[in-house]
């Protein structure tokens, strides 16, 4: 039996197939003519703290800050439009609201992370796109800061991406904010995705933009460096590897110290990167974090036609004009081309999956082995 939700006013919506879950909600596609989505959150730790957060949500996307977010033609937040419940008024129904259908316009984030997913999802993307997806993302951030958001649980699991590099996030019910005066506090990071101050802080914790600048760094280099988390490797001094979050503590980044872990060759190399970003990263990771404005403005310098090359062997392969020779062409002598040239025949097509909430590393690379 087709699940339906209701409003507070006493309109409903017909709930089609189930299309993505995760560790708080589970997501539907709605029966309407716009292209809608419906998250229900089944257990929330309190039920009518949950309906006040959506509901003043809700009212905020009439106010001048959330506009200014929300402008535009491409969607930038999948921000909550009604709130919504599913079987009843009674202690039994769930909570959730409506959304705009992300993938009407994007892709899942880690589909242009991914060397394998890449090919499928983006045949035409370049390193060029790659640095518009991290300049899209460093707008958006620094504007969800200027208007007093903090995402707290930045991941690609809640970050979407267009052809052209245009990002956009969901999960918008988990940031922190202030409301007439309320703290509605915020989710708190995610398994390599969280700043080294806050990996172990005790529950409820209160997230901040300093934390989500940190993981903006491990975003921005991911999208730079085929999918390659910055604190990746096995450690060099003979300890066992256990996990991005323990050379986060450790300060284990071959950008701080190249002899601090070890890669294989197929690993894009440290000179595949500006300078002026390498100097950003460095400070990102070992010294005065950068603003997600500071990422901005860096990532728009290098993103100028005149800061980039285009191989003569293969035009995917673009990179940094202070690089001589193609970095593409150099990896795929070891089996690891970052942008292959587009196999014959035509892109794939079709909605993409709508991504769980929680992290995966399935038909990615995992770099520490």
């Amino acid at each position: 039996m087709p699940l339906t939700v209701v409003s507070a006013s006493g309109h409903t919506w017909r709930l089609t197939q189930r299309i993505g879950s995760g560790s708080e909600g589970v997501v539907y596609a709605v029966d309407h003519a716009r292209p809608l989505v419906a998250k229900l959150v089944p257990a929330p730790p309190d039920p009518a703290a949950y309906r006040r957060r959506v509901e003043r949500l809700v009212r905020q996307r009439r106010e001048p800050r959330a506009v200014r977010l929300l402008s535009g033609d491409t969607a930038r937040a999948a921000w909550p439009m009604v709130g919504v419940r599913a079987g009843g008024p009674g202690p039994d129904g769930v909570d959730g609201y409506l959304m705009a259908d992300m993938r009407r316009a994007h892709r899942p984030f880690a589909h242009l992370l991914s060397p394998q997913a890449r090919p499928v999802h983006f045949p035409r993307a370049t390193w060029a796109t790659a640095l518009a997806a991290g300049l899209s993302l460093a707008r958006l951030l620094a504007d969800l800061h200027e208007e007093g958001y903090v995402v707290g649980d930045l991941k690609p699991d809640n970050l979407w991406v267009g052809a052209h590099g245009a990002v956009g996030v969901a999960d918008v019910d988990s940031w922190q904010f202030t409301d007439g005066g309320e703290v509605f506090a915020g989710r708190m990071g995610s398994p390599g995705y969280t700043a080294p101050e806050r990996i172990g802080a005790p529950a409820g914790t209160a997230p901040d933009r300093a934390g989500d600048d940190f993981v903006l760094a491990v975003l921005v280099h991911e999208l730079l460096m085929c999918g390659l988390h910055p604190f990746a490797g096995h450690p060099a001094a003979g300890a066992g590897y256990l996990s991005y979050d323990d050379n986060v503590l450790h300060g284990r980044c071959r950008l701080l110290d190249r002899t601090a872990v070890v890669l294989p060759r197929s690993a894009p190399p440290v000179d595949l990167l500006p300078r002026r970003l390498t100097a950003l990263f460095r400070a990102a990771f070992g010294g005065v974090r950068p603003s997600a404005a500071a990422w901005a403005e860096a990532l728009a310098a290098e993103s100028e036609p005149a800061r980039l090359r285009t191989c003569r062997r293969n035009p995917l392969h673009v990179h940094t004009a202070e690089r001589p020779w193609c970095p593409w062409c150099d990896l795929a002598e070891h089996g690891a081309d970052g942008y292959p040239a587009p196999a014959p025949g035509p892109p794939a097509d079709g909605a993409a999956p709508y991504p769980k909430d929680v992290r995966s590393t399935k038909g990615r690379t995992v770099w520490q082995r």
